[in-house]
């Protein structure tokens, strides 16, 4: 019946009696006729444990040697799930990310995958065996153990089942699939029967954290099929796809929304050419993406310039910010975390004109202040206190109807 790659997220493996149930799961996929290869995320809060031992010894730690620390906790997960697998009679293997043939590139603790060596893969899969690998990992060119960040596992995963040929990428997780909004916030949330690459990449990147938005930049790119779904439920999850598989779209298919973001404001830079290079190429260098930006209108020669960033870095940026505000001779700068993001997704939004008008009709509805705004050919971003994300959520997920996203 072919192959499939199954990622199994540290709640899933957060136990022994878990590995255990995880271990019957696979058994009876394999049962029914599939080769499998399984990734596998650290038990449980390992990788926080493990965060947390390291910074017993001090801050601003060397990257290389953090990398080589997280890494263990992936390769614990794959060696008692493959000891798990065979107490049951399925012949298994577990495999670190580079004995299984991934490469990635030098960016310690945020590296990216350059290739995979199959091989050894494709030898014990022909050989009967369940192989089971640490996800999370690879090796540089240098021959240096190397992470590539939170929910790197996922983008493993994927990338796994794209250099194998996988029939598809099952993301077993807590959850039982990709929900319309998160059901902890809006009780009426639906589960999505099925989504698009483009939309699941936006409601990932936009604060969903289902799956990885690196995963589905490596599914949408290899055309590989992802199915997210609950580890311990036989129900069907949602599956993520191409656009020409899906048989509707609906205008709006989620709400989604993230608190982690921080808001940086620069003000009176002088308009000249090349001065946002400079404030965004400083911030690029040490690691700081940015998501939104905003410049002011230009007075006397000069204006505003607001972004944002996730809150996790603003101890990186702000430095910078400070020393570029004196480059090029802005007159200062402010910087907050008491906002948030949200955000409307959906591939219908492209033919339907009047779909941003009713987002911002409903925040002005419930009096929620908007300060930043951007938007794509399928979502609609706003910037909002974060004390205002539930109201906000809540009202979105009303005004367009998507409790009935189903019927």
């Amino acid at each position: 019946m072919g192959l499939i790659v199954c990622k199994f997220g540290g709640s899933s493996v957060a136990g022994i009696d878990k590995i255990n149930k995880v271990a019957s799961r696979i058994k009876s996929l394999q049962a029914e006729g599939y080769g499998i290869v399984v990734v596998v995320s650290a038990m449980g809060d390992t990788t926080d444990e493990l965060l947390k031992l390291a910074t017993g010894i001090g801050n601003n730690l060397n990257l290389r040697e953090m990398d080589a620390l997280l890494a263990t906790g992936e390769q614990q997960s794959a060696a008692l799930l493959a000891l798990a697998l065979d107490k049951i009679g399925c012949k298994a293997i577990s495999l670190t990310g580079w004995q299984a043939g991934v490469k990635s590139n030098s960016n310690y603790s945020k590296a990216k995958i350059s290739g995979i060596d199959k091989q050894r893969m494709e030898k014990e899969l022909t050989a009967g065996k369940i192989v089971v690998v640490a996800g999370f990992q690879g090796l540089s060119a240098d021959g240096d153990v190397t992470t590539l960040g939170r929910g790197g596992s996922d983008t493993s995963a994927v990338a796994i089942a794209a250099s194998l040929g996988a029939k598809r990428c099952m993301i077993f997780t807590d959850v039982d699939g990709v929900y319309t909004a998160d059901p902890r916030i809006v009780k009426e949330a639906q589960k999505l029967p099925s989504i698009t690459y483009e939309e699941m990449l936006e409601m990932a990147s936009l604060g969903a954290v289902i799956i990885q938005p690196r995963a589905v930049e490596f599914a949408m790119l290899y055309g590989v099929d992802i199915e997210v779904l609950n580890s311990f439920s036989l129900e069907p999850g949602t599956i993520i796809t191409e656009v020409t598989n899906m048989e509707q779209h609906k205008i709006v298919t989620g709400v989604a929304h993230d608190c982690k973001c921080a808001k940086i404001g620069i003000f009176d830079v002088p308009d000249k050419p090349g001065i946002a290079g400079i404030i965004f190429s400083a911030l690029a260098r040490a690691g700081v993406n940015v998501d939104m930006v905003i410049q002011s209108a230009m007075r006397e020669e000069r204006n505003d310039i607001a972004f944002t960033i996730c809150s996790d870095d603003l101890h990186l940026a702000v430095p910078v910010v400070e020393e570029v505000v004196k480059e090029i001779g802005a007159s200062g700068m402010s910087y907050g975390d008491n906002v948030a993001k949200v955000s409307i997704i959906g591939a219908g939004m492209q033919s339907n004109p009047g779909v941003a008008a009713a987002m911002f009709e409903v925040l002005a509805t419930e009096n929620i202040n908007i300060q930043m705004i951007s938007t794509s050919e399928i979502k609609v971003s706003c910037i909002i206190n974060e004390d205002d994300v539930e109201t906000a959520i809540k009202a979105l997920h009303r005004k367009f109807k998507l409790n009935q996203i189903n019927d």
